[in-house]
């Protein structure tokens, strides 16, 4: 038993795992050879890369039981710069010497059981030289578990606490170990990083990790041999890799790659020497940030003398900005951005006495003071602010960029708390929301580090809420509130909701624009604290008592906070019981908005939102422009993760008829982070009061003290709460709110006073013109960091591993303007003066900017650099020197400019990738490989690049001869090339347009040279060289050029200018004779008679042939009343008539199946010239519709009008015809007729009417516009172009023509452009250009018709040939249709059509849709019931010919009745009663009792008007109207309308006017009479006594109240009652406008009273009695009905004991309603009582 015992022993003992921990014994040294290296590149061979090697001795010996020392010794330091492995390692022995130094003494770490404690290092001792032992001592960091070999566990390292996995191999037999562990670098809990400029970029904790795009991970294998008294570490390996895909290509990566070799050398005896000095300790194994933080990304600087390196660098600055080198200036002005955070408030106090009074070192200075960011420069602004050393404009453009690049720390929050309270900040307005907005921006970064923010930050804005509020002062209470929100932190939300009334009903009194501000301002609290914010936001948004633009705003608040699905149900179920339809509408299309986004942050919201709207009802979604919507558009990549959207807010109101509240942002994201570019708002308020006529004295007039005390007898009425106009408007970039602006009356008058001494506006403008007179001189330079973008990890070796983005931008302009008016501006001015004076300007101005970005991967800190640096440089630069003299009265513009002389790069993009090394100790010795080998760049050849097609097709030489002005003055050339050589793929190319008749030519080069060769990904794209430019290069000509002139001559002189022009420096025509002289002479000025010659020639080919043929091919450019649109040129078709072209007869044959097709009508016929060999019978339009049976049958099919929609009744919608509307006129058979069988148009009136009409309008108009550009040379010989117009203006039809050509007699080239409106229903118009205008041509058409039933307007496009540049283009647009259509829902159709055709039809439907087809050659596009932003006035089977009438242009009358469909207007007409938003309700009035039909709600009270239903008939009604002073009746006596005014009968003859500050017209119309008064808000009133219709003006939405409502598109709560209590029904509703009248005085015998229900009512299971909440309509005392009527109303209930009574009673309107009941309201009363005489 006991050999047993003891055998089971020995095998426990025997099978534990031996202790892996490596054990330094004392007294003994042990020697490691340590290498490190770290390289960064891209991972395909043959590009360049940049790497650091480190190699020494390390020595470890243990002191006690956990203290251990280490000494380094021999390092040394290698960089790597090149292209592996062919260039070697470069030693760099001065940085080697500095390590050394720092290495030179022992450190001491604690070391216990394989882990790591504390790390003890000399005082002196530099972060790097600490870091570099941390990667040393990272790799004996070990976790052994003796019972596992595989186990994973949080273990702490260099990079922080990561995930790590465990792996152990034991070779017992050998006594030998290997031990593997690897880490998850994206998987750390507390990882050790720096993030530097990203406080406003949010990161998405919830995306998955695929979507980061930097990962990174590394590995470490252990060697270990172990006895049974000791385990010896013998090597260890780590390597390490960092992926970094700027574009989340997996294969579009740049690597940073680290590695480690530690491995024994031997064991000594004796002990390493303890340390002389003491040793600090230096805290654990994880990395600690310090030196690298102060070096920006950009090339060191040995820092020896700051203050003057500062010096030095300013001056340098300066010069190189005046030398034009712009990137040197930028790199020098982040030099002294660096130089800046380092130097002390004394340094720059004393360097700001040097230069502040160098107007362009001063600029330099106050930039880079700004851009730094720190303590001292943060301090010394203010300072200067304080001292009033800057002026006003100039703290304004500091400020908001002090505060948005300063470090966020402890000393820089009390500077920035002490800026609030600076008097010279307050007494500029501007400055202090500035300074508030930005101290709410600091205090969100410096909180963003912390997890708790200290409540004293937030104190001084929480004071100023505090403070507004008590003074009532609400744009102190805006800025607060706006400030709090930048800040964003929840310990301000219950300062927030005290300006919300749903939680402090004291906030009731306050503005609604205060409302919306503190809902705003939980957007940023939100991202903290979502749930909190949530639930406040859900609560406003639920409350109907606030604003419907405060609970919209509420609503994007909600939806920021992405809530889950029950709430967004909550939402949406809530939205069917909603009053407001503009909360609806907001809520549903903000939804629906949500629903298609396809961002990966907010899938779980767009899928709520896909629910939540299929609960809703799609009428939402058909609700009109006047009720809000949100417009959302977006884009996102899942293959890259990256996208961004747009989003615009319309926040419409009650009293408004378009948005008053708009919010626009644009939001990107990125990987798994999100940032918001930029956001604007504009928030407007009774801006209608500013247009209207001023100064009428309502409150003055009888009809204001009548409606005063008309609201007193209406229960509960109050007139609406005055509003003065207001525009407001905010900026917010990267979330941050940098400026918001407050503008009203009082803000305008103050800046007129302060500028000029009056409120007055004349003198303002009188002053501008005076300053400007005085000239503007001087150079105005704004350099700005436009960002720092910083993220900072550390390796495995102790070095840090940066990436930064960091750009500079520079806005430059040089100015020198002289500006000369004479004659001098009077004493007395006026505006109208300025249109009477000669204006002379003599300008030189050069803007300038640039733009100059760095991005760094790699190693970076204050002793060297490497890794791979991207340079991107954006450029433009210009010059504009001209003369310029404006006459005003004589409408005369001439601009003179010089000429080309030399080169100017006018703008430019560059970007290069460069491998760099670079050390502090050899500064001036970078070294710097291009990522790409260098190789050999082909040559490119200086001639211009031939098409082929030019030469070898047929007439080729007539197409190639072009302009000679454009031809002598347009070459283009094309010079291409690509090579693939040793560097990678080189592409170039240069576009040029050559214009010599300016001399200058225009170049665009493209440059490129990358390494997609290799991968073919963004990454390998930018790797290179890019280049691409746009250059201006003089032209060498045969006389030199003078100047180039622009002039413009409008009026009646402008005929003058062509005579001038076109006699080549002959004299002047006397100006008595202008256009006499020159009339029979204009075709052959302009060179056209040409032009005119062809198209004659055509037309005499047309008479010729008319009588045989019958055919469509036409001359567009002929007389516009009988051209129809062709896509033959007229130059074609005289060239088949002589003969020369007969290969154009196959594209006619092809055009007129192609109107066959299409049902072409006779009208077509009858404007038609043979060219076709086919014939076809013409048949009357009006009585017959014919079209083919198919695509390429000719078959046809012809029925009556009568059966035209019957044919399209089961057809697709994009194979139903379009009819024009001219072919419904009947009397177009009649023409049709003698078309056909007369022998000469001219018989027929029209047509008749229409060729005597001339062609070219020069015949007998003058032009309206002469417009010449011409180079003048030397040798006064001009050459250029000329532009002419012409213009005639006819009642029923119109016609515009444009010519340009040569001013050079040589050149035949011409553009000629025709439009012309033939008749209501149909505009030609076509563009020709090439010799004599024959080459080329485009047609378009205009006309409206029919499509299928309903009204339709129909758009046409045709061309027979088109210039390449013109095809080139519209093939690129034609591929994007398909896509863009399918992104939009259309549908398509692969279908054939002519080839040379685009049409596009809409059909109005209703008056919200429309049927779109869009029929391209190859492509048919079409969608059915289109929803359209306007509601047009229209209904289908509506004939298009009797909708307008045909002495007016069918597109203007469109317009009117677009405009006068959105007025509103109320009618009513026996008992239907409509209102004026639309909505319709039956109500029969009480005889003789006046209603209040429409009244004026607006603290103006301006008008009211009443209606009475006489006794005597139910059909007739009179009405009583108040205007001013002034009491209107009218009424019905005899069978005829009379007219009382004042009481005093008016002859219904006569139109009365008022003669009062607004004015009222009252005429006779139709059997009725109208009344006008738009002043007071009516722009009509019709009474015929049985229908009246009223039209309000459009500033009136939303301030009428009465039986014809609001006017505020809340059909939801039309049957408003004067309390605001919402009627159960429309005979409550009516009954509730009664006015009461003494029974004994008027007629009527009715009162409103409360009422109780008489019967026993049980109540919460109690006795109880119940009263109205609202008075129920009842006989007067001593009266008794006669006629009653049920109406439903609600009653509040009491217990039966209660002392409440009807007789004692209180506001029982005021109390809530408990139920409703039906009771009897009367109507008609019969008295008995006798009236006192």
């Amino acid at each position: 038993m006991k050999g047993l015992i003891l055998a089971l022993v020995l095998t426990l003992v025997g099978g534990q795992k031996q202790d892996l921990e490596p054990i330094f014994h004392a007294g003994k040294t042990y020697l490691y050879g340590y290498e490190s290296f770290t390289w960064h590149g891209l991972p395909s061979r043959g590009l360049a890369m940049a790497g650091v090697r480190l190699t020494c001795k390390l020595e470890i010996s243990r002191v006690s039981r956990s203290d251990h020392l280490l000494q380094i010794r021999s390092p040394k330091l290698e960089e790597y710069n090149g292209f592996w492995p062919m260039d070697p390692f470069t030693p760099s022995l001065r940085l080697t010497e500095t390590i050394t130094e720092c290495f030179s003494q022992a450190f001491k770490f604690e070391y216990t059981e394989g882990r790591v404690g504390s790390i003890f290092a000399p005082e002196d001792c530099p972060i790097l030289c600490t870091n570099l032992v941390r990667g040393i001592l990272n790799m004996m960091q070990i976790t052994i578990k003796k019972s596992q070999n595989v186990y994973e566990l949080q273990e702490a390292g260099i990079e922080g606490i990561c995930q790590t996995r465990y792996v152990i191999q034991d070779d017992s037999k050998n006594n030998r170990a290997t031990i593997s562990k690897s880490k998850d670098l994206t998987d750390c809990q507390e990882k050790a990083v720096k993030n530097m400029g990203m406080a406003y970029i949010r990161p998405c904790p919830t995306c998955p990790l695929k979507a980061r795009n930097i990962k990174g991970t590394v590995t470490f294998t252990y060697k270990m041999k172990y006895d049974d008294s000791r385990t010896l570490m013998t090597s260890a390996t780590s390597e390490q890799v960092y992926q970094i895909s700027p574009f989340n290509e997996p294969n579009g990566a740049a690597v940073m790659e680290a590695r480690q070799e530690l491995s024994l050398v031997d064991i000594k005896r004796t002990p390493i020497s303890a340390p002389k000095t003491q040793l600090q300790n230096q805290g654990s194994l994880r990395y600690h940030f310090s030196g690298e933080l102060l070096q920006m990304p950009i090339p060191l600087i040995r820092i020896k003398n700051p203050d003057l390196q500062l010096t030095e660098t300013l001056r340098q600055l300066v010069q190189n900005n005046k030398e034009g080198a712009s990137k040197e200036a930028s790199a020098k002005f982040l030099q002294m951005v660096q130089l800046f955070r380092i130097v002390t408030l004394e340094q720059i106090e004393s360097l700001w006495v040097q230069f502040a009074n160098d107007l362009p070192y001063r600029d330099w200075f106050l930039s880079a003071i700004c851009a730094a960011g720190a303590t001292d420069t943060f301090r010394f602004l203010k300072q200067k602010i304080h001292d009033e050393k800057l002026n006003i404009w100039e703290a304004a453009v500091t400020l908001p960029l002090a505060f948005h690049f300063v470090t966020a720390n402890k000393q820089t929050l009390e500077v920035a708390s002490t800026f609030l309270t600076c008097p010279q900040i307050q007494k500029a307005p501007i400055h202090r929301i500035i300074v508030y907005l930005g101290y709410g921006s600091m205090v969100n970064k410096y909180c963003a580090q912390t997890s708790l923010c200290p409540n004293e930050l937030l104190r001084p804005l929480h004071d100023l809420a505090t403070e507004a509020t008590s003074k009532g002062d609400a744009k102190d209470m805006a800025l607060a509130l706006k400030a709090i929100g930048n800040a964003g932190e929840p310990a301000s939300i219950k300062r927030i909701l005290k300006f919300l009334p749903t939680f402090s009903p004291a906030a009731a009194s306050l503005p609604n624009r205060i409302h919306a501000d503190a809902v705003l301002a939980l957007r940023k609290i939100a991202r903290k604290d979502p749930v909190k914010v949530r639930e406040i936001s859900l609560q406003v948004f639920m409350d109907n008592t606030l604003a419907p633009n405060v609970r919209m705003v509420a609503c994007v608040v909600l939806f920021e906070t992405k809530p889950a699905l029950p709430t967004v149900t909550a939402m949406a179920s809530s939205l069917l019981t909603e009053p407001s339809l503009q909360v609806a509408s907001f809520t549903y299309s903000h939804m629906k908005a949500l629903a298609v986004g396809r961002i990966p942050q907010l899938y779980n919201l767009s899928a709520a939102c896909n629910i939540a709207i299929k609960l809703l009802s799609p009428r939402l979604d058909r609700l009109s422009y006047r009720y809000s919507k949100v417009i959302h558009v977006g884009i996102y990549s899942s293959e890259y993760q990256a996208g961004a959207i747009w989003r615009l807010y319309l926040m419409n109101g009650p009293s408004t008829m378009f948005p008053p509240d708009i919010i626009t942002k644009v939001r990107a994201y990125y990987a798994n982070t999100a940032a918001d570019i930029i956001e604007v708002a504009l928030r407007s308020q009774s801006l209608t009061k500013l247009i209207r006529k001023q100064n009428i004295p309502f409150a003055e007039y009888d009809t204001y003290k009548t409606l005063k005390e008309l609201g007193k007898m209406l229960l509960g009425w109050k007139e609406l709460p005055p509003e003065d106009p207001l525009v407001s408007a905010y900026v917010k970039v990267l979330g941050q709110e940098i400026a918001f602006v407050d503008i009203d009356k009082e803000a305008i008058q103050q800046t007129m006073t302060s500028l000029t001494g009056s409120s007055n506006w004349q003198p303002v403008v009188k002053k501008v013109v005076e300053e400007v007179q005085r000239g503007i001189s001087g150079r105005w330079t704004l350099p700005v960091m436009v960002g720092e973008l910083r993220h900072i990890v550390p390796t495995v070796v102790g070095m840090p591993l940066e990436l930064s983005l960091c750009g500079a931008a520079l806005a430059q302009v040089a100015a020198d303007v002289d500006i000369q008016i004479s004659p001098p501006l009077s004493d007395n001015f006026r505006p109208s003066q300025l249109l009477e004076t000669n204006t002379d300007i003599h300008a030189d101005i050069k803007p300038k900017a640039y733009f100059h970005m760095i991005a760094m991967m790699g190693i970076n800190t204050q002793y060297f650099q490497s890794g791979l640096e991207f340079h991107a440089e954006f450029s433009a630069n210009t010059t504009m020197k001209f003369d310029a003299k404006i006459n005003m009265k004589e409408k005369n513009l001439k601009i003179e400019t010089p000429p080309c002389h030399q080169e100017v790069e006018l703008t430019a993009v560059r970007s290069e990738v460069y491998a760099i090394s670079r050390n502090m100790e050899e500064v001036d010795s970078e070294k710097k490989s291009p990522l790409l080998p260098s190789g050999e760049v082909p040559s490119v050849s200086d001639q211009p690049f031939q098409p082929s097609e030019r030469s070898s097709r047929p007439g080729s030489q007539k197409q190639s001869n072009i302009p000679s002005v454009i031809l002598k003055g347009y070459q283009q050339g094309s010079e291409e090339a690509h090579h693939n050589s040793v560097g990678g793929r080189f592409y170039a190319r240069i576009f040029c347009r050559k214009s010599e008749s300016l001399g200058c030519s225009a170049c665009l080069s493209l440059k490129s040279r990358n390494s997609a060769f290799l991968r073919n990904t963004y990454l390998h794209k930018l790797v290179g060289e890019l280049e691409a430019k746009i250059v201006l290069k003089p032209v060498h000509t045969d006389a030199d050029i003078g100047k180039i002139q622009l002039e413009i001559q409008a009026g009646s002189k402008a005929a003058s200018k062509i005579i001038d022009v076109a006699s080549s420096g002959s004299k002047e025509k006397d100006e008595t004779s202008l256009y006499e002289d020159i009339q029979a002479k204009l075709k052959k000025i302009l060179g056209i008679e040409n032009v005119f010659k062809v198209t004659n020639k055509t037309r005499h080919h047309r008479r010729r042939t008319h009588r045989t043929d019958k055919t469509a091919v036409t001359d567009l450019w002929a007389e516009p009343s009988a051209t129809p649109l062709s896509s033959s040129s007229s130059s074609s078709t005289a060239s088949s008539a002589d003969g020369k072209e007969p290969g154009n007869k196959h594209k006619k044959d092809e055009i007129h199946q192609s109107w066959k097709k299409r049902g072409s009508s006779s009208k077509r016929s009858s404007r038609s010239s043979s060219g076709s060999s086919s014939s076809r019978s013409v048949s009357s339009a009006s009585s017959k519709i014919c079209s083919s049976s198919g695509d390429h049958s000719g078959d046809r099919h012809c029925s009556g009008d009568n059966e035209y929609a019957n044919q399209q009744a089961n057809l697709p919608v994009y194979q139903f015809w379009f009819k024009p509307a001219d072919e419904q006129d009947p009397g177009r058979e009649v023409l049709n007729s003698s078309i056909r069988s007369s022998s000469s148009s001219a018989s027929d009136e029209g047509i008749s009417g229409a060729i005597s009409q001339p062609k070219f309008l020069g015949d007998s108009k003058p032009p309206i516009l002469v417009a010449v550009l011409r180079a003048i040379h030397r040798n006064d010989h001009s050459t250029g172009l000329q532009l002419v117009l012409y213009t005639d203006t006819q009642p029923t039809r119109s016609r515009i023509q444009m010519f340009v050509s040569s001013i050079t007699g040589s050149s035949r080239w011409k553009l000629c452009a025709d439009a012309s409106v033939i008749n209501s229903h149909e505009v030609l118009g076509s563009l020709k250009w090439g010799i004599d205008c024959q080459d080329y041509q485009i047609a378009t058409q205009i006309a409206t018709g029919q499509f299928a039933d309903y009204p339709a307007m129909q758009m046409k496009l045709e061309w027979t040939k088109v210039s390449s540049v013109v095809r080139t283009t519209s093939r690129w647009f034609y591929s994007f249709l398909p896509g863009a259509a399918y992104v939009l829902g259309y549908s398509q159709r692969q279908q054939r059509g002519p080839s040379h055709q685009a049409t596009l039809v809409m059909a109005l439907t209703s008056p919200r849709t429309c049927d779109v087809v869009l029929k391209l050659p190859e492509l048919t596009i079409y969608d059915r019931a289109v929803r359209l932003p306007l509601q047009f006035p229209s209904s289908p089977g509506t004939p298009i010919s009797t909708l307008p009438s045909t002495d007016r242009n069918v597109f203007f009358q469109v317009t009117l009745s677009i405009i006068e469909n959105l007025k509103a207007r109320c009618s009513v007409f026996q008992s239907t009663i409509t209102t004026f938003n639309g909505v319709e309700f039956n109500y029969s009035m009480p005889a003789n009792c006046y209603h209040v039909l429409v009244q004026d709600c607006s603290p103006e009270l301006k008008f009211l008007v009443m209606m009475k239903r006489l006794e005597e008939s139910a059909d007739l009604t009179a009405i009583n109207v108040r205007l001013a002073s002034h009491e209107v009746d009218m009424y019905v006596s005899n069978g005829l309308v009379q007219l009382k005014i004042n009481g005093v009968q008016a002859p219904r003859g006569v139109p009365y006017t008022s003669n009062s500050d607004a004015s009222m017209l009252i005429s006779s119309e139709k059997e009725g009479l109208s009344l006008k008064a738009p002043d007071y808000g009516i722009d009509k009133l019709y009474y015929d006594g049985q229908r009246l219709e009223i039209q309000v003006a459009f500033w009136m939405a939303g301030k009428t109240c009465g039986i014809c409502g609001k006017y505020d598109a809340e059909k939801e709560r039309e049957y408003q009652m004067p309390s605001g209590y919402l009627a159960k029904d429309a005979v409550s509703f009516g009954q509730s406008w009664i006015i009461s009248e003494d029974p004994c005085a008027g007629g009527c015998k009715l009162q409103r009273k409360f009422v109780k229900i008489e019967k026993p009512v049980a109540f919460e299971k109690k006795a109880a009695k119940c009263f109205s909440v609202e008075p129920v309509l009842r006989c007067t005392e001593g009266c008794s009905a006669t006629r009653t009527v049920p109406v439903s109303v609600g009653f509040h209930c009491v217990p039966a004991d209660s002392a409440l009574n009807l007789e004692g009673q209180m506001r029982l309107d005021q109390k809530s309603e408990d139920t409703v009941s039906r009771v009897s309201a009367h109507t008609a009363c019969s008295c008995q009582q006798q009236c006192p005489a």
